[in-house]
């Protein structure tokens, strides 16, 4: 067994677990051993606060532990096992972190490819079937998930094993397919000034406020006295790097309890949207061996998610339908799964 160090860093908190595993074993990446949560920015880098977990985890357990190997899950872009993390003012270099954590091998990877990892380690009850398909072993696989932003990724088996891709799809061109989404579309180029409309800004937490904003200010409905309060706070909060309210998660709780009109239509708008965007991934990828949504919002809003417009979106791609009723498409409900995938991806090292 080889003990294994994996970390989920953002950058407002950081997760760390310490995982024994074989090699590559899937079942074992998953054998947590100590973890801890802690506020990045109350440490100056990633490798004091790894010093404070690892004692931490001999005064708690009365074992010492020293990892062979490491995978940290970073939530910004890596290039050349080197990432920024802007909101904490971090640079980590995997080479520096392996030299001054005495871990002789240690990896850093997109966060959303390490949900891609995750994916390979996790069992039935991890997930929640929207559609079953006809799962083909050894097809691709797609990955996608709304969350702060849109995260989107791929997997391909090489012959031997799944091997994970990240991707920025989620900064391509958001499709109008309605003519309340063409509205949709004019009116951000106009509220943002900006040349073109990403999918991201729709398909996201961000997308969900947007939207809101636009069915409110075509006085699509009457709003709310308490979301009206929540909007005014967050509106008054833009520009800066900590919002105090998050009006995304307030809408979505009403739509699901059905008590305001503005936020069910506006999460409506929401995952029609966000089922075209799957099925574009799907369709580029014929992703037979299932579509995967992962993301901070999926789980949290299953039932509207099961109501059948999600599936009839990602289904309406003309001749092609039929090809899209036989992908796979599940919800993951495990929130650790990125984690799990950091874990399985150091074994991997």
């Amino acid at each position: 067994m080889t003990l294994l160090l994996a970390g989920d860093i953002g950058g407002t908190k950081t997760i760390l677990r310490l995982v024994e595993a074989e090699a590559d074993h899937i079942e074992t990446a998953r054998n947590n051993r100590f973890e801890k949560r802690y506020s990045s920015r109350e440490f100056p880098d990633l490798v004091p606060m790894v010093q404070t977990f690892l004692k931490q985890a001999q005064e708690e357990t009365g074992q010492t532990f020293q990892p062979q190997k490491a995978c940290f899950g970073i939530a910004g872009p890596v290039v050349d096992n080197t990432s920024k993390v802007t909101n904490v003012g971090w640079t980590l270099e995997a080479d520096r972190l392996s030299e001054q954590l005495s871990t002789p091998q240690i990896s850093l990877i997109n966060d959303f490819a390490a949900v891609g990892y995750g994916l390979l380690a996790l069992d039935e009850s991890d997930l929640q079937t929207l559609q079953v398909g006809k799962r083909e072993p050894s097809a691709p696989i797609a990955l996608i998930g709304a969350g702060t932003g849109l995260g989107q990724g791929y997997l391909i088996h090489n012959g031997k094993e799944y091997q994970v891709f990240g991707s920025e799809g989620g900064h391509t061109d958001f499709s109008a397919r309605t003519e309340l989404e063409f509205q949709l579309s004019h009116y951000l180029l106009e509220k943002l000034n900006i040349e073109r409309v990403s999918a991201e800004r729709i398909v996201s937490g961000q997308g969900i406020v947007s939207i809101y904003q636009f069915l409110r200010d075509r006085h699509f409905a009457a709003e709310s006295p308490e979301i009206a309060k929540l909007m005014q706070v967050w509106e008054s909060e833009i520009g800066k790097s900590e919002k105090t309210v998050d009006p995304a998660a307030a809408i979505s709780q009403a739509a699901l309890e059905k008590r305001d009109r503005l936020s069910e239509k506006t999460m409506q708008i929401f995952i029609e949207a966000y089922g075209a965007e799957a099925g574009n991934l799907s369709l580029k990828l014929l992703s037979y061996g299932g579509l995967y949504i992962a993301g901070g919002i999926a789980a949290k809003i299953l039932p509207l998610m099961e109501e059948g417009s999600f599936l009839r979106s990602f289904a309406l791609k003309g001749r092609m339908r039929s090809l899209m009723e036989r992908i796979p498409v599940q919800v993951v409900l495990n929130p650790q799964v990125g984690l799990i995938g950091a874990a399985l991806c150091a074994s991997r090292l």
